[in-house]
This record gives structure tokens, sequence and C-alpha cells, in this order.
């Protein structure tokens, strides 16, 4: 079975975020998140956001997501995502774990992105105190299904929320992707972003997502916070070490762009080649194909494994692995399931 178009989380690490690694293995280092690759990873963040923010690093995405919306609702109010945002569809309830009963209101809009008339229509529901209200919104950047939101298109759902003093999380496990599409990192911290998960993983880091605070006033405890939730790890400096050297190097943003380059290439491919159609616009690394239940089985017996999403396409994910040759294997099983 080939795992190649799986998801972005079946490569290797970078080699890049390798070397950095082996690097920060030699001789010895502060524990618990003090040592020097952590203190320069949050430097090269806090220079590409351009803002004075409190950053860590957490070794899970759906930890560090769960625990920025903990910061950002009580108990007995809820968070609005899309309905088919990570936190919603992957996160087996986390954050209304970690946030001890923290609720989600689902969202409709396209290719992932929140539609701005849902959004309205779910802040103009009066609160009743028989169910939770809302007290932040959760944005995806780029989203489940491949797509990039545009600045503006971010700030026309950000501002009402952050009108009625609400807080905003914005989910980036895949935001290398989404620079480079043209999406502009600077831009976060005038959005009125509170709490930012700056990916690691998927970008080709080990298992290392940065929690980025730009409201200073939630980092109160934070290290008590990420203790009592097991994401503070005592050897601290292989979490920061791997992203350090994916920031240093600038592979952090050209691996994405390989990634999207390969979706890209794959995506022409599938439109101009085969029988079948792309679900969503390729924005990203991720390609969505309308696939009938049979060609799909075709394909995982034919020996590539591939999920259906909740939409009912067929998902193909590139990561900086992903090789010109391996897309060309892919396309011409997909040719030859016609």
């Amino acid at each position: 079975m080939r795992f190649d178009f799986a998801s972005d989380n079946v490569a290797g690490m970078a080699p890049e975020a390798l070397a950095a690694l082996v690097a920060a293995n030699e001789g010895y280092a502060r524990a618990y998140g003090g040592d020097d690759p952590a203190a320069r990873a949050a430097e090269l963040i806090r220079a590409r956001l351009d803002a004075d923010a409190e950053v860590r690093f957490v070794f899970s995405g759906t930890a560090a997501n769960a625990i920025a919306l903990s910061m950002l609702a009580f108990p007995f109010e809820a968070v609005l995502a899309h309905h088919a945002a990570h936190v919603c569809t992957d996160e087996t309830g986390a954050p209304g774990f970690f946030g001890q009963g923290v609720g989600l209101i689902g969202l409709p809009g396209p290719s992932g992105k929140i539609d701005p008339r849902a959004l309205e229509a779910a802040l103009a529901e009066p609160d009743m105190g028989h169910r939770q209200g809302p007290a932040a919104l959760s944005l995806t950047q780029s989203t489940e299904y491949g797509a990039v939101y545009t600045e503006a298109e971010l700030r026309s759902l950000i501002a009402p929320v952050k009108a009625r003093g609400m807080g905003v999380h914005l989910d980036g496990a895949r935001l290398a992707n989404a620079v480079a599409a043209g999406f502009d990192l600077k831009a976060i911290a005038g959005l009125g972003v509170d709490v930012l998960v700056l990916g690691g993983a998927k970008a080709g880091a080990l298992c290392t997502e940065a929690l980025v605070l730009f409201d200073r006033s939630l980092a109160r405890r934070i290290d008590n916070r990420l203790k009592q939730a097991g994401q503070m790890a005592s050897k601290g400096r292989f979490l920061s070490a791997p992203l350090l050297g994916l920031l240093e190097t600038g592979a952090w943003e050209a691996h994405a762009a390989h990634a999207n380059a390969m979706a890209a290439r794959l995506a022409e491919a599938v439109a101009l080649r085969t029988r079948f159609t792309l679900a969503h616009p390729v924005e990203a690394n991720a390609v969505f194909v309308r696939m009938p239940a049979g060609e799909h089985r075709r394909l995982n017996d034919a020996g590539w494994a591939c999920h259906r999403f909740d939409d009912g396409s067929v998902r193909f994910v590139c990561s900086w692995a992903t090789t010109v040759e391996a897309v060309d294997d892919l396309v011409r099983t997909l040719i030859e399931l016609d």
C-alpha cells in the first residue's frame, strides 16, 4: 500500500528539521522549554508575524487547538467554527475536554470557509440560559478542504466577532501552505486573532505545533496550563529544534510551496486526463476528487491509500516529500480506472 497522498502526516521529517534535531541532541540544555532552540524559534515566529507574542511549543495539534479554545470560552459557552473544521470533526471532543464542557457550533460554507451570512445569523441568536452561547470564533487557514482565506475574507468574519467582545482562534496546521499560496503572515495580528496555532508537523517538523498568544493576558500561568495538560515536554529542545530548522533555512515556506505545486500538478492531470472532476478549488496542498464508491475501492485495491471526506469526495494530500514521479504514478492509476 502506498501512503504518498493519504495525508501530509505520512511523510517523514524534512531534512532541515532532522538536521536541526540532530544538532540539538549535542550536549546539555535547559529542560521544560527553557532551551536555546525554543528561544530562537520563538523569535523567528515573532519576526515572521511582526508581533510581540508569547510562544510555546506543544506536541499535538489537537491539544494546541483545544487548549487555545479553553482560553477563549468558559465551560458554559461555545465556539463557532466551520462544521468541517478539525476541531469539530477530528478531535474527539478535545475542546470540550480541555475546556471542561466548552461546546462547538458548526457553521456552513463552501470549501471549508465559513459563510459570512451563517456567521451573522449565529451571532444574531438571542442568549438563552438553556444553551451554550458563542464566546469565540475558530478559523482554519488553509481550510480542511484546501481553500485559502484572503485577508479581506478573514477580516469580514473576525470584525463582527471582535465587535461583540469575543475571542478568535486560528488553526494554522497548514498555515505554511497558505503562506506559499500568497497569504501574508504579518496580517494575522492586525486582524484581531487572539491565539494562533502555527503548524510544524505537516510542514515537515517532528510533531511540533507552536501556540502563539497575541493577547498576552491569556499567557497567565500558561506553563502551568501546559504542564497540567501533559503538553510540557521535559526535553523540550526536541520539539522546538525541528521547527527552528525549518524556519532558519526558509524550508517552512519552501517545502509548502513544493507541496502546493505537486497538488496543482495532480489537479491539472485529474481535470485534463481523467473522467473524474475536482470537488473543490485547489489553492493549497490538497486535491478533492469526485469519485464513485466502486472506483474508490478499486483505487485502494490498486495500492493507493486515500480517504473519502465528509462531503463524499476523495482526498489526496501532497507534502514536502511528494515527488513528480509519485504524482504521475497516481495519475496513471486514475486513468486506468476509466
